[in-house]
């Protein structure tokens, strides 16, 4: 018998391996976040906690997201709107993301050669480049299938 793995399961290991205690709030939150498909926010998780009448307020969500987003667990990511969600990252090395910008869902990519532009741009610029962040959005393969379906 093969045991599954669930999206909160690799949360709640990403807070354990971290030391943080797997209370019974973040546990909710991790499931919560597991229920969703593509990015999300905390105003997002807000609505579905008091549609599942789960008694847990703002603060705890967005403690809890701010828990998970340090362990690694997810990502903030800002939009093209201006407005920023969050994605689910397994923790591991550094990576982008290419995100669909009708559906939400959200992939990891790696570095795709990126690291030696960055390191030339710090050496042409004088910059000691700490960190970069890249997130590519457009249309997922299923997405384009159903726009293009709909086409006459």
């Amino acid at each position: 018998m093969v045991d599954l793995v669930t999206p909160s399961d690799l949360q709640l290991a990403a807070l354990d391996r971290a030391g943080y205690r797997l209370t019974g709030p973040r546990r909710a939150v991790a499931e919560l976040i597991a229920a969703r498909r593509g990015h999300f926010t905390a105003a997002d998780l807000v609505d579905d906690s008091a549609a599942r009448r789960l008694d847990m307020s703002r603060a705890t969500i967005f403690r809890t997201l701010d828990v998970l987003e340090a362990v690694g667990a997810i990502e903030r990511i800002d939009l093209p709107t201006g407005d920023h969600a969050y994605i689910t990252c397994e923790p591991a090395a550094h990576h982008h993301h290419v995100v669909c910008e009708r559906c939400g869902r959200a992939n990891d990519v790696d570095d795709a050669g990126l690291a030696a532009v960055v390191e030339r741009i710090g050496r042409e610029t004088g910059y000691r480049i700490d960190a970069h962040r890249l997130e590519l959005f457009g249309l997922c393969p299923t997405c384009q299938v159903e726009l293009d379906a709909r086409r006459p």
